[in-house]
């Protein structure tokens, strides 16, 4: 699965949901971890706080997760109705340390919340192989 990861360094999660100057894409599974590419933002001045929202959804459009530091309300919904889960994590959190956590949970026992994401991808797959 496809996870972002809001950043202004891509080290770590710094980054507030709407003000992300770039976001992190890792391919994440139960092998690991990789680096997909970094999503830098256009700069775009005097752009009010939807297309600040909706040029980040873009950005993240083809990822199950995403990991931010803060989210707004709006933006929250934005992003859970296009089926992105969002994380909050400490400021500071390592992207690597998160990665790796979430490889651990994918080869655990996932919590309920990723559980119910791996059933929902798993179905897609399924639907696009059979449909």
């Amino acid at each position: 699965m496809k996870v972002a990861f809001a950043t202004d360094d891509g080290i770590r999660v710094n980054a507030h949901f709407g003000q992300s100057p770039m976001f992190a894409v890792y391919n994440v599974s139960k092998r690991g971890g990789e680096l997909v590419e970094l999503r830098k933002l256009p700069e775009i001045q005097y752009q009010d706080e939807s297309g600040k929202i909706d040029s980040r959804l873009e950005a993240v459009a083809d990822c199950t997760l995403i990991f931010i530091m803060q989210i707004g309300a709006s933006a929250a919904a934005k992003v859970t109705r296009r089926k992105i889960m969002p994380v909050k994590v400490p400021l500071g959190s390592s992207i690597e340390e998160q990665v790796k956590r979430l490889v651990e949970m994918l080869q655990g026992k996932p919590p309920m919340w990723l559980a119910k994401i791996l059933r929902a991808e798993e179905e897609e797959e399924a639907d696009g192989i059979h449909g």
